[in-house]
């Protein structure tokens, strides 16, 4: 294969860093305007703090203290990390079962949960919150069931597909070796699914964390998350205190970002590998 030449490479990073650049722009401007005067942000968002309009670290005492970030941070840490946890576990045994037993029930369990992810969450969203009210599941711990539910679809469909590529012939050995099925899958399939479950559970984390409507719908501000939290800077009649705003955006976004980072090599090979017989 012919190595491309100097200029395209030139060209190609260069692209490259412009739409980084451009992708980043916003996170950036949220971190400076998070340093201004409240006033100072409406007046010129794109630039960046001076002596006059720098204020330091008033705006994270700010919002901390108007929307007690802290409480916040727990709970939306709470449910996220149990939910993605339910979700990794039960969706890689859900995945493993339908795609070794193969019958008429498996296949149609297998085709809902790919029909789940083609309805817009905005159809069901109602009756939803509505069944989780008489089901008494509208608190921290009825939530993960829900959340549960949402993200089965796509975490079985990349699962079955990494569970196919998986060769039968170590299962069959141990089998032989006298394990069972419950062991087997423990001790054997779910080390072998470890790619696809980071990656399944990266991308139900950013979700989940990020996520406002299902929160807002389900627990209200009994319970506030994050995102709850944050809309609560917005006042009546158009008022919003945005240096704060600006400050607990900064410290929502700290946490998710770091966890990308940290997992972030693992997606497309996840993703990849997820794909090859599914």
């Amino acid at each position: 294969m012919q190595k491309p030449s100097f200029g395209k490479k030139v060209l190609f990073y260069t692209v490259m860093t412009l739409l980084a650049a451009l992708f980043l722009s916003p996170v950036v401007i949220v971190l400076y305007n998070s340093f201004k005067g409240r006033f100072f942000i409406a007046d010129a968002p794109f630039a960046f703090p001076n002596a006059n309009t720098f204020v330091g670290l008033e705006n994270y005492k700010a919002g901390i203290a108007k929307t007690d970030f802290f409480s916040a941070f727990g709970w939306s840490l709470f449910i996220t990390l149990f939910s993605v946890g339910a979700i990794v576990l039960f969706c890689s045994m859900c995945a493993y079962y339908i795609t070794r037993v193969k019958n008429r029930f498996t296949r149609l369990v297998y085709y809902l949960f790919v029909f789940s992810m083609i309805v817009p969450f905005q159809m069901v969203m109602f009756t939803m919150s509505k069944t989780a009210n008489s089901l008494h599941l509208d608190n921290p711990i009825g939530i993960l069931l829900i959340y549960l539910g949402f993200g089965s679809g796509l975490s079985v469909f990349i699962l079955s597909g990494f569970v196919k590529a998986l060769p039968t012939d170590i299962e069959e050995a141990a089998l032989i070796d006298g394990a069972g099925a419950v062991r087997m899958f423990f001790r054997i399939i779910l080390p072998l699914l470890k790619p696809s479950l980071i990656t399944v559970a990266i991308l139900n984390t950013m979700w989940i964390w990020n996520d406002y409507l299902l929160p807002y719908l389900v627990i209200g501000s009994d319970y506030k998350t994050i995102p709850i939290a944050v809309q609560y800077l917005q006042g009546g009649y158009g008022s919003r205190d945005i240096g704060a705003l600006m400050a607990l955006l900064v410290l929502a976004i700290i946490p998710i970002v770091v966890f990308y980072f940290l997992a972030q090599k693992h997606i497309v090979k996840g993703v990849a590998a997820g794909a090859v017989k599914g």
